[in-house]
């Protein structure tokens, strides 16, 4: 009798993270440029996590799912992804058209290129190279929907699609070159061999990987209010990180739930 009851409540945790994204106006996803694989979202405490390959490059795949042009002010590990800022809803985004998409793949050089995302450690994120690691682990889309626009309406601001301010913040690590090692991590201060510290660089990173073709250009854009509609957020982190978590479960092997069998098989056959 209380079958039904068991399976309907199942029903209900598997769609409860789906339910998050109603009314959202964008779909935010991570996706593994080096595996060519969406990365798997795994919800813990209502936050979305992801599990990241140290060494592969990523890409942030925005898809606007309105009607309206939405705006798309894009960070990584506290970030801005075009000006290399602290990032702040204020700055610079991406526009997206109607039930269009944009693969954001690095940090924006120039109109025509950026340095690709990758993850690796802590110490050799863009953010700690540039003296910035208090919020490595986590990507972050503000959301600003369009102003509707007036016929007879005076010149609007100028908001660009690529940056309104310098791409290149101060201090900028040398980016990683295809088929290179990445460089070699800031050294850590010699009274700083804590178990604290080890477990901080052990954290996953984004970092300033190859130059990439990726053009842009400016378009008008007027936000319809001061505040985003929507903040997204994905926290990410090795599979290990997340599994010692608790975020991803520890996986159950088969030989954990059956008696094991002295004499299974016949000959002794190679490993």
């Amino acid at each position: 009798m209380n079958r039904p009851k068991i399976r309907a409540a199942a029903l209900l945790a598997l769609l409860a993270p789906l339910a998050a994204f109603a009314g959202q106006p964008v779909d935010v996803q991570v996706f593994d440029r080096t595996a060519q694989r969406m990365l798997p979202v795994y919800w813990h405490d209502g936050q979305r996590h992801v599990a990241g390959e140290p060494g592969h490059e990523y890409e942030i795949r925005i898809r606007n799912q309105g009607g309206g042009r939405v705006l798309a002010v894009t960070s990584v590990d506290g970030v801005n992804v075009i000006t290399g800022r602290t990032a702040s809803p204020r700055q610079s985004g991406y526009v997206i058209d109607p039930y269009g998409s944009v693969d954001i793949d690095g940090w924006r050089k120039n109109m025509a290129e950026v340095a690709a995302f990758y993850f690796t450690s802590l110490p050799d994120s863009y953010a700690a190279r540039t003296g910035r690691p208090d919020n490595v682990g986590v990507i972050g889309v503000a959301v600003f929907r369009e102003r509707p626009r007036q016929p007879m309406a005076l010149e609007q601001r100028s908001v660009p699609a690529a940056a309104a301010e310098p791409l290149d913040p101060p201090s900028i690590p040398q980016e990683r070159t295809a088929g290179k090692a990445a460089a070699p991590p800031v050294q850590a201060d010699a009274a700083s061999g804590t178990a604290e510290r080890t477990r901080r660089d052990e954290r996953l990173g984004t970092g300033h990987g190859q130059r990439l073709d990726s053009g842009a250009t400016y378009v008008d854009f007027e936000r319809a209010g001061k505040h985003p509609d929507a903040v997204i957020t994905i926290c990410y982190d090795s599979y290990r990180n997340l599994v010692a978590r608790g975020v991803i479960p520890k996986p159950r092997y088969r030989y954990a739930k059956r008696t094991p069998e002295p004499f299974p098989g016949g000959f002794v056959p190679d490993p």
